[in-house]
């Protein structure tokens, strides 16, 4: 269950990669302190807008190291399966396409996109772009070191990591054909900003795509998700990554999280067309999508 993902090495990652472009960008100060101090939640507590960025970017510098090895403990490998789906999902998406994954700092969905590349017959490849952006440079510097040990070799595609603000991308209108977004909205501040942002950055036709922690269906089970979350999670977390309060903050977070239908409906508002979402493990995880039309 996933949670709460440059210079000096450039030189190296194109020597070791030289089919592929390879570039870092980070984008000044990706998140300006606001004038506007209403309340906000920060799992369930209740902390000023300005302060709730700080708190979250704090959670992903302490877990970055371990991000994946509590990804795999807590779920059991099952997030494995809900991203494999999810890029189901998506696909067939074909090439050259650019793909914009927020959030995505640690390249899970990025590497999986670059491998369906690989499947395809040389024949039929495209050149294509994918950039993985995330507020937070631990995270993306665990993605690149990734990175370099896949070894994803794709002829003439590339890559950027960038360091940027979900709320404030530095991107211009209509630049990508596909948004991807895994387990990372629920941490932002403005999650109708987030929206607002992907559907500037997408070309008409695009198309935004969401995996998110999100509400369980059935009352019983409901409540044993619950126990598991509250009472092994951040326990889980303390033993293996001596982390206690980031694994806390997620499953509270998890909860605060807008309803299936609700989000949709955020999505619709964004501008958004073709809007739904699929339920993943009885709704521990939901799809969501759309498209700018």
């Amino acid at each position: 269950m996933s949670l709460l993902r440059r210079l000096g090495v450039l030189n190296r990652q194109k020597i070791l990669f030289p089919l592929v472009k390879f570039s870092t960008k980070t984008v000044g100060d990706v998140h300006d302190s606001p004038t506007n101090e209403s309340e906000t939640h920060f799992g369930f507590e209740t902390v000023k807008e300005s302060e709730k960025w700080k708190k979250v970017h704090k959670v992903f510098e302490e877990v970055a190291a371990s991000y994946d090895l509590m990804n795999d403990a807590m779920s059991m490998g099952v997030h494995r399966v809900w991203k494999d789906i999810f890029m189901e999902r998506l696909g067939p998406v074909g090439n050259g396409i650019r793909l914009l994954d927020m959030a995505g700092g640690t390249g899970d969905i990025s590497f999986r996109y670059m491998k369906y590349l690989q499947s395809l017959p040389s024949k039929d490849r495209a050149s294509s772009h994918v950039t993985v952006c995330d507020i937070n440079q631990n995270m993306l510097d665990v993605g690149q070191k990734r990175w370099e040990k896949l070894n994803l070799q794709t002829a003439g595609d590339s890559i950027d990591w960038v360091c940027a603000d979900a709320e404030k991308l530095p991107f211009d209108d209509n630049t990508y054909t596909v948004y991807t977004i895994a387990f990372g909205i629920r941490n932002c501040t403005h999650i109708d900003q987030v929206l607002k942002e992907a559907y500037r950055v997408l070309k008409p036709g695009g198309r935004f795509m969401c995996l998110e922690f999100s509400h369980v269906n059935n009352e019983y089970l409901k409540w044993l998700y619950d126990q598991y979350s509250f009472q092994v999670i951040p326990p889980m977390g303390q033993i293996l990554a001596n982390q206690w309060q980031p694994y806390q903050y997620l499953v509270e977070s998890i909860r605060k999280f807008p309803l299936q239908r609700d989000f949709k409906i955020m999505i619709e508002n964004a501008g958004f067309k073709c809007v739904h979402y699929e339920n993943l493990s009885f709704g521990v995880v939901a799809i969501h999508s759309g498209f700018k039309l």
